[in-house]
């Protein structure tokens, strides 16, 4: 009977052990937390081969253990020193919003394959070509604004028609 109580606490203590691999050193669900549920599981199921009453006590006292031990780490702050914490105050301006024109002229900044940078003016935007690729500091013409996009073709193209 003491050989059964040492191994049902060294599954359970490894199921334990298990989790915490997963909650601060490995990323998303992994194979650590799936680990320790199986020793979890199995702990208490090798504790009801032997009687009922060690079944009862393993499962009571793993619940107790891992609540305890999940409020611990809540209260102790210890997710808050792994968790990303940093605030994103950025915000992304339209360019109906800059002012941009159907038919204004500008100049490529990088290739356009098929989206890239584009000049309009003192105006720096992401351009995307309209058809193919557009080389770097190549003279464009806007021909449609959709929302963030500013869709642009080569201005020696013969078939512009601003729609």
């Amino acid at each position: 009977m003491t050989l059964d109580i040492i191994i049902i606490t060294a599954i359970m203590l490894i199921a334990i052990l298990l989790f915490l691999v997963e909650i601060f050193l490995l990323p998303g669900f992994t194979i650590a937390g799936v680990a320790g549920a199986i020793f979890a599981i199995g702990g208490v199921v090798y504790a009801y081969t032997l009687n009922s009453a060690a079944g009862h006590i393993t499962l009571g006292g793993s619940v107790i253990v891992f609540g305890g031990l999940f409020l611990w780490l809540l209260r102790a702050k210890s997710f808050q020193r792994v968790a990303l914490n940093t605030d994103v105050d950025s915000t992304l301006t339209s360019t109906r919003n800059m002012g941009l024109q159907v038919g204004e002229e500008g100049i490529t900044l990088s290739r356009l394959a098929p989206i890239g940078k584009a000049r309009f003016g003192q105006t720096t935007v992401e351009a995307k070509a309209m058809e193919t690729f557009i080389d770097e500091q190549t003279p464009v013409v806007i021909v449609r604004i959709d929302g963030y996009n500013v869709v642009v073709q080569t201005i020696n193209k013969t078939n512009y028609n601003g729609d």
